[in-house]
């Protein structure tokens, strides 16, 4: 248990320094993107969207120890971060790039 809030915790800290409005350079691609690409990309969502991502991983940390070492519950929990993540990297290509 006490492996899982040394995992997550670094996630919260990095939803808190997204939702206060740093953490720009953290973003992959965001990054390394040219003035003109980060004009097209609308950065308050970006970040939301960012910070979101990093609660859910800090949640799925949090949750692991307390399904223990049933093999469904586990897996039923890596398919819903997985489809949950998934989504959300669609959004952060389509509804973070539209000013």
């Amino acid at each position: 248990m006490i492996l899982s809030i040394a995992l997550a915790l670094p996630f919260i800290v990095l939803a808190i320094v997204f939702l206060v409005g740093k953490g720009d350079k953290l973003i992959a691609g965001y990054n390394t993107a040219s003035d003109e690409e980060r004009q097209q990309i609308n950065i308050r969502r970006l970040r939301l969207i960012m910070a979101f991502i990093s609660v859910l991983t800090a949640s799925y940390c949090g949750v692991l120890p307390m399904i223990g070492n049933d093999l469904l519950l586990q897996l039923a929990a890596l398919f819903v971060f997985f489809v949950i993540t998934i989504i959300f990297i669609v959004l952060a290509n389509t509804w973070a790039k539209h000013k």
